[in-house]
Parts: structure tokens; C-alpha cells; sequence
């Protein structure tokens, strides 16, 4: 079943407006082959448990998103949804029972769709098979490979259940690095890994060829290489012009953060930053600089909003303890006048750049002057500012949340010190399996929910290293302003 897009919009003005459609991908196959030897060279620090990630943690998560975004879909059916045969059918894409949402959108299916053009599953197969150094006899066994089952086979990397022939992309789970919803507009990523090549090949031919976007194509935006980048020396990895999703943030109609990472380099950030302002898209653009370590890896896993004027944030990394002197320097963020460095650094066009002290007096700033929250910014501190769990609980993400409403956020059950510092914020705090049966009894209506931490089981999504604002891009959210 193609979706249409008569009705369908894109616009998403802030980290916390009400959640209307996003995108996601279920875990397929291919993460439970994921292996030792490959794991890192994968993008994941473990290997899962695949049937208790999906059975146990991801489904909660697609119920709950239904729920909240798409309650016709859901409603008077969880039991039988959780029924095991039903249950395999609904949450799998090529299942005839497949719950088939046009709010909470299965990658998947979009590409099975576009898979039914032949000129597009012939271009895509070459694409594909390209950058999997495949032979032509395989090329032209994927031509003729049904819809459906080709779109598997992209993505888990098997022919069958015994038969690989390329590597999975077990990171399609993290929809969020795929691209941005900026206002009406979608920025596209350029990986900084090899790993993630194929994944982004995939949505850029969904985005430009489903005729669920099909309104939206003049305003996707994809992010140039730097002139005569093919001349630089080897693995040039520093030079590189890379931007994944998670080092990018819409926080109000005219203001855009972007992360420069391990992942988001200094190049990405300034094509981003050339490319936004000449389509008039944002105003302002603020760069947030972050050290180039495995263990935050995207802005969105040391920070993430929970309602106008709250964050959720790691404090070692958010406030200004040591002198700028003292700081590690940052050669590009250097005022060539005054001689000072900065680890943030917004840009509005025309004007003079504007540096912050630290990510505390930025968000603050976001809150109170750009969304005008008329309250002083509130901070939720991983692992509630105690050592070793601020640390620890970040690593789990804590600090990466999503938002499905203002006040309400989904986040991992192991996070205890997290919830308690939720809790004393004055949020309720609720496991998952114990909200949805509150909504399929009435007891609960997901509209009426105020300042609510959700918490997921977790025990294997989490060893993916990504949380759930990672497992999302949002593609509509209700305006704020």
C-alpha cells in the first residue's frame, strides 16, 4: 500500500511542539547479525538480542507512538496486538497486518514502495550494488527481486535467513541522522562513516521519489562537498564535509543548532550554515562545538528540550567551570581581533557572530528570548548531577530524549538517577507497559498528559548507544510560537 500525500505536511518549528508524523525503522534482521568482529567497524559497541529488542523494547515504543499520534490504528486492539502471531504481523512492514500508519511512517515501507518504479529499482540496484562492489550477475538477481523482498535485502544485507551479501546498516534504527525537518524544509545528512553510506543513499531516493513528498522535493536540501575536495590527501577525515542528524536541532522558527562532533565537521556545519541562509530557511544558526569523543558523539546526546523553559543536559559538559584561557582551543571559533576562543558561536546573516560562554547560558537564551518563556530556564541534570552517574547514565542516554508533546518524554528505565532528578523536578514518572494499558482502559488520555517522563524498557536498545530522540525524525510538530 503506497502512501499518499494529499494531506501530508512537513513542518517542524521546535524540539517540543505536539508530535504529529515522524519517521522511524523498526529493527530488522540485519542488527541480529551483527557480529563481534564487525561491530565497531558497524557503528555498535555490542551486539543485541534481537527478539528481545523488538519484542520487549521497540514495539512498546511504535504502540505508544500510536497512541499519542495515530490512536486509530492502536486503540481496542492491544491485546490482540500483543497476541504472538498478531504481534509479528503488526509491527513487521511486510506483514499484511501491518498496522501501515501515515503518522508513525515506516521507512521500510516507503522504500518497498518506490521499489515498484522500474527505472527506480534499476538506478537504486546500480547505486546499491556500486558501493557493495557486487557483480553484475547479482545486479541484475536484485533487478528482478520483488518490491518487497528487495527492500529487505537492502537494508538487512541477506538473500535469506543464511545468506549475507553485504553488510547489514543495523544504524537505520536511528532515523534521526538520516535528515532534518527544518520549518517546511529537510536537510539531508552526509555521513562521516562508511558504514552509513548505503542507509543515506536509501532515503535520499525515498525523499525524492515518493510521491508521499512529492510537494516537498524543491525544498530538500542537500549539503555540497567543498570545491575540489577529491585532492585532499587519503582519509582526510578532518577536511571532510560530514552532517548527521543528531548534531542538528530545530529550537524555534528561526533559529537552528548545529553540532560539530565526532560525526559533524567544521566543513558540514559551514555548507549547512551557506546552504540554510541562501534558501532563506532559518535566521539565525548557532554552532555548538563538543569534544570529538565516542562518548557523546551527536549534541543530542549531551542535551535534548523537555518542555519550553527545560532541558535535559549532562552539567560536566554544559557549564563554563574552567577560564577561557584554559580551555581547549578551537582554532576556527578564534576572533581574529580579540583573540578569544568560544565553544559556541551563532551566526545571523549580516550580523557579526555572537559567542556564549557555555551550553547553560545558550539553551537559557533559546528559552527565554527566542521561545520568550517568561520563566527562568529550568536544568534536568543526568544521573542528577552525582558522580559516576551522571557519567554513566549519559552514556546509556540519559540526556537523549524525545519529546512527544511539551512536558512528555520518552527515555530508557536504567536511568534511575535521571528519573529521580525528573521526580524532583516536579515531572511524574511512569514505565511504558503500565501508560498503555492506562490508554487502552480509558483511565488516561495521551492529550491530557502533563510533564511526564516515560520510561522504556531498555536492557538491549540501549547497547545500540542511541535513545529515542536518535530513533526519530520528526516530520510535523503543532507550532509553539
Amino acid at each position: 500500500m503506497i502512501l499518499e500525500g494529499n494531506d501530508f505536511k512537513i513542518d517542524v518549528t521546535s524540539e517540543f511542539g505536539t508530535l504529529r508524523s515522524l519517521l522511524i525503522h523498526s529493527p530488522d534482521s540485519g542488527l541480529g547479525k551483527v557480529v563481534p568482529s564487525k561491530a565497531q567497524d558497524w557503528l555498535f559497541e555490542d551486539i543485541v538480542h534481537l527478539d528481545t529488542m523488538r519484542k520487549n523494547e521497540y514495539d512498546h515504543y511504535v504502540k505508544l507512538l500510536l497512541y499519542f499520534l495515530d490512536p486509530d490504528k492502536i486503540k481496542g486492539k492491544k491485546n490482540k496486538v500483543d497476541a504472538t502471531e498478531t504481534r509479528r504481523a503488526f509491527f513487521k512492514p511486510d506483514s499484511p497486518g501491518f498496522h501501515a500508519s501515515g503518522k508513525v511512517i515506516e521507512i521500510q515501507t516507503l522504500l518497498a514502495d518506490i521499489l515498484q518504479q522500474s527505472d527506480i529499482r534499476k538506478k537504486l540496484v546500480a547505486s546499491v550494488c556500486a558501493i557493495e562492489s557486487c557483480n553484475y550477475r547479482l545486479q541484475q538477481q536484485l533487478i528482478d527481486t520483488p518490491p518487497v523482498e528487495l527492500a529487505k535485502i537492502f537494508i538487512s544485507g541477506s538473500l535469506s535467513a543464511t545468506e549475507m551479501i553485504f553488510a547489514p546498516i543495523p544504524n537505520l534504527i536511528f532515523s534521526r541522522d538520516l535528515g532534518i525537518t527544518v520549518n517546511n524544509h529537510i536537510l539531508l545528512n552526509k555521513p562521516a562513516k562508511k558504514a552509513r553510506f548505503r542507509e543515506t543513499l536509501l532515503m535520499r531516493y525515498i525523499f525524492f521519489n515518493h510521491p508521499l513528498f512529492a510537494a516537498y522535493r524543491d525544498n530538500i536540501l542537500e549539503i555540497p562537498e567543498t570545491p575540489q575536495h577529491f585532492l585532499r590527501p587519503g582519509e582526510d577525515l578532518e577536511g571532510r564535509t560530514t552532517l548527521e542528524g543528531g548534531d542538528v536541532m530545530m529550537v524555534s522558527p528561526d533559529h537552528l543548532l548545529i553540532g560539530c562532533s565526532e560525526r559533524t565537521s567544521i566543513s558540514g556545519a559551514n555548507e549547512a550554515i551557506r546552504l540554510l541562509f541562501d534558501n532563506n530557511v532559518v535566521k539565525k544558526v548557532t554552532i555548538v562545538k563538543i569534544p570529538h569523543k565516542r562518548d557523546y558523539m551527536h549534541i543530542d546526546t549531551v542535551f535534548t528540550q523537555v518542555k519550553r523553559d527545560t532541558w535535559v543536559l549532562l552539567r560536566s559538559l554544559a557549564v563554563a567551570e574552567a577560564p577561557l584561557e584554559e580551555r581547549e582551543p578551537i582554532s576556527w571559533f578564534i576572533d581574529k581581533k580579540t583573540k578569544e576562543r568560544a565553544e559556541i558561536v551563532q551566526f545571523e546573516k549580516d550580523e557579526k557572530p555572537r559567542v556564549f560562554a557555555c551550553i547553560e547560558d545558550l539553551l537559557a537564551d533559546i528559552s527565554e528570548n527566542d521561545l520568550k518563556s517568561g520563566t527562568k530556564t529550568k536544568f534536568i541534570y543526568s544521573g542528577n548531577n552525582t558522580f559516576p552517574f551522571d557519567a554513566r547514565e549519559q552514556w546509556t542516554d540519559s540526556c537523549n530524549l524525545l519529546a512527544l508533546k511539551e512536558g512528555v518524554v520518552v527515555g530508557y528505565d536504567r536511568n534511575d538517577k535521571t528519573a529521580e532528578a525528573f521526580k524532583e523536578a516536579g515531572f511524574n514518572v511512569i514505565r511504558v507497559t503500565d501508560l498503555l494499558q492506562k490508554f487502552e482502559n480509558n483511565e488516561l488520555n495521551p492529550q491530557n498528559m502533563k510533564d511526564t517522563l516515560i520510561l522504556m524498557p531498555s536492557a538491549e536498545l540501549s547497547r545500540a548507544r542511541g535513545g529515542f530522540h536518535c530513533m526519530s525524525m520528526p516530520l510535523l510538530r503543532d507550532k509553539v510560537l
